[in-house]
């Protein structure tokens, strides 16, 4: 019954498309059913009697006419119902489709517990098992280590579950593969301990689908092409003759010196991924990385231009060597990067020594000593904390007046020298050098401004950055004029660590490192007149996120989860 008020259906899908060009009928809840008589029609419309002649042909024609207008309907709703489920075809992921689309048709599940994971039950992709191993060695300048990631698919992108890590044991000269230099098989089997790691920590079912691969660094890079090839070479073979894991491919480095470019990205990747900033649906800002190894530094940042009305900023960043196109977890990335080769904090301390003897035997020279008596003393250096002492092989170069190398016992001042030893840092940094491409960081490298394409996001300093501040009580974050305070105290001796007395291990530290002030002065200068940081920027040091070792190693490992990447998993070893 008709309540007298104007009451319309809500509209269904279907009303919002239309294959007519003329306008929809429409219909009221107040409308008569159609079991209800019209008063109007005639008296044998809804009687059984059959009207002959006209009027019955009429009536059939008009029965017709109503059952077509219904297949059209239904043929209509049934063309909008296919469309919309082309549309769902094209657009949903193929792996919830249902269909055979890899080896794994309704996703991996786990055989046995070794393989299975608490994330979820069944892989995401067809294309990918429940869970995933990956080996990365990283053959260091000062030694080795091993990185054994494991990785559940319960989403479009790995989760890393578990790191296991081990080093190769310190010994006199260094334990990297370059400091074997002829003996190439000496090399390959210092990696053993390591490989046996992995052997015990990668489940028997997975191991044959386990990719390794080995990326050397800046170590190795200065060893030389034909002693660091035949190391690598010894290294591959050893590997793919001793163990059940395939090894990537040569022609995708699965055993090589690592580009510092690549080094610094891989590592800026790690970071990003591990502080949840890549890989899922959220564009969040990214972090900077700056990494300081023993041979090499590196500095990776997704620098932003704003369009200025003056032109005083570019629309973009310059093309070069230093621009690095990115595609991960869905999102395109246009970094900035460059690697210093021969500013690792090992190289900086030869640098700052040459400095020193460079400016002592300038002084000797004229005062009429003999040129090399002078060595058998020991020499100052403003950059050895008072009372400090230590001998010191310099390394000078071939065509040197003193020779290749020369070994001097360094001491430092009467009192402590932070300034004079920063100037002494800020020199080997080179910044008068030619700037091709404005503006420059140091010895001439392009480098975009932090201060204005990355003022405000987060910036992480890893390796030897964190591996000096930390132990002395540094925080987590802090300023660079937090570390500069932090460097006067320590280069200005005893008398001034004091406070040292509370932390543990600190006065440990100190006393048996005497280059400790030399190391935290190339730090500040590095970051505060190198990259031009603001003297009250805040720094990140992290040696961990989330449990899970920092560096480039699990950047570079994540991409071994494809097969495309470079391996096949050894079949003949899984099936015997």
């Amino acid at each position: 019954m008709s309540s007298g008020v104007d009451v319309r259906r809500r509209p269904g899908i279907w009303s919002y498309f239309s294959f007519t060009s003329g306008p929809r009928r429409r219909t009221s809840v107040s409308l008569p059913r159609n079991n209800a008589k019209d008063l109007f029609e005639k008296l044998d419309r809804h009687s059984g009697h059959k009207s002959s002649g006209s009027a019955s042909f009429m009536n059939d024609i008009k029965v017709a006419g109503m059952n077509q207008g219904q297949r059209m309907r239904y043929l209509k709703a049934g063309g909008i119902i296919a469309f919309i489920c082309l549309i769902f075809f094209f657009l949903a992921p193929k792996e919830r489709l249902g269909g055979d689309q890899g080896p794994f048709p309704s996703g991996d599940v786990a055989s046995d517990p070794s393989v299975s994971t608490t994330s979820c039950t069944k892989s995401f992709s067809s294309n990918k098992p429940l869970t995933q191993y990956a080996i990365m060695i990283d053959a260091g300048s000062t030694g080795s280590r091993i990185h054994v990631y494991r990785f559940n698919n319960c989403g479009p992108t790995p989760e890393l579950e578990d790191e296991v890590f081990k080093q190769t044991e310190k010994k006199e000269g260094g334990s990297g593969l370059s400091s074997y230099k002829e003996d190439a098989e000496g090399a390959a089997k210092s990696l053993d301990p390591l490989m046996e790691e992995a052997m015990e920590k990668v489940p028997d079912e997975l191991k044959a689908c386990t990719p390794v691969a080995v990326k050397a660094t800046a170590g190795l890079r200065k060893l030389g092409p034909e002693l660091s090839d035949n190391i690598l070479k010894a290294v591959r073979h050893r590997l793919e003759t001793k163990y059940p894991f395939p090894v990537v491919s040569e022609a995708s480095g699965g055993v090589e010196v690592m580009d510092g470019k690549d080094e610094g990205v891989y590592a800026w990747i790690t970071a990003n991924y591990l502080l949840g900033k890549i890989g899922g649906p959220d564009k969040t800002p990214t972090a900077a990385v700056l990494d300081l190894g023993g041979g090499s530094t590196q500095i990776v940042f997704q620098p932003t231009f704003k369009d200025s009305a003056d032109g005083g900023m570019p629309a973009k960043l310059a093309d070069g060597d230093h621009k690095y196109g990115l595609s991960f977890g869905g999102r395109d990335f246009t970094l900035y990067q460059h690697s210093y080769l021969g500013y690792g904090l090992m190289e900086a301390r030869n640098n700052l020594h040459v400095v020193v003897i460079n400016a002592t035997y300038e002084e000797n020279k004229t005062t009429g000593v003999s040129s090399k008596a002078w060595l058998s003393q020991d020499v100052l250096n403003p950059c050895i904390a008072p009372g400090m002492r230590k001998e010191v092989e310099v390394h000078l170069g071939d065509s040197h007046p003193l020779g290749k190398s020369i070994t001097v016992n360094m001491t430092g001042p009467r009192n402590g020298s932070p300034a004079q030893c920063r100037a002494l840092a800020e020199k080997t940094l080179q910044k008068d050098a030619k700037c091709e491409l404005n503006p420059c960081a140091f010895k001439g490298v392009h480098q975009p401004s932090l201060e204005k394409t990355f003022s405000r996001e987060d910036v992480y300093l890893f390796s030897y950055f964190y591996d000096r501040t930390q132990p002395l009580g540094m925080p987590e974050s802090f300023t660079l004029n937090e570390l500069k305070e932090l460097t006067n105290r320590v280069c200005h001796g005893e008398e001034m660590w004091d406070v040292f007395h509370s932390i543990e291990g600190a006065l440990d530290e100190l006393r048996d490192r005497p280059e400790h002030c030399l190391d935290l002065n190339f730090m500040l200068a590095l970051l505060h007149t190198g990259y031009e940081m603001p003297i009250d920027r805040e720094v990140k040091i992290a040696k961990k996120i989330k449990g899970n070792e920092l560096g480039w190693c699990l950047g570079a490992s994540l991409p071994l989860l494809n097969k495309e990447s470079g391996w096949k998993c050894k079949v003949k070893e899984v099936t015997k």
